[in-house]
């Protein structure tokens, strides 16, 4: 093999290998989180709650490790059930993260109008379930 089509398959070779790793993104967006149906009951932190919580919430540059608006990180379980008084587990209506994804309780409704889209009503539904079934992390650990 000469050395142009050594560096023919070379360069054929990397594109390959960049249009292979591009394809490999898990990420979801927004649209696509909100057309995911949360079930009634048996909600599982890691399949249900935390890609609300990735995507509407800490990718927001709100409640991530680094900004932690009012000192609330939600990147992780524990950062998201550390405090009882915003994830009371078996009581989502002594719950400060209810009250601020539903706006009550004297809080701004989250998050802010302008900053990223509004939890849906099935999303705001399941986290609630989440918390009264005892904010458990669930079996679907990543």
């Amino acid at each position: 093999m000469n050395f142009y089509n050594k560096i023919i398959l070379s360069g054929i070779s990397i594109l390959f290998f960049i249009m292979l790793i591009s394809g490999c993104d898990d990420t979801i967006t927004s649209d696509e989180l909100d057309k995911r149906v949360i079930p009634d009951s048996n909600i599982d932190y890691y399949t249900h709650i935390q890609p609300i919580f990735s995507v509407k919430c800490a990718s927001s540059f709100c409640h991530d490790d680094g900004t932690r608006a009012g000192g609330l990180s939600l990147t992780s379980y524990g950062n998201a059930t550390a405090d009882l008084s915003i994830v009371f587990p078996g009581d989502p209506s002594v719950s400060k993260l209810v009250w601020a994804i539903e706006g009550t309780g004297g809080t701004q409704p989250m998050p802010p109008p302008g900053s990223a889209p509004p939890l849906t009503e099935n999303q705001i539904k399941g986290i609630k379930t989440w918390i009264e079934e005892g904010a458990r992390p669930g079996a679907n650990r990543p």
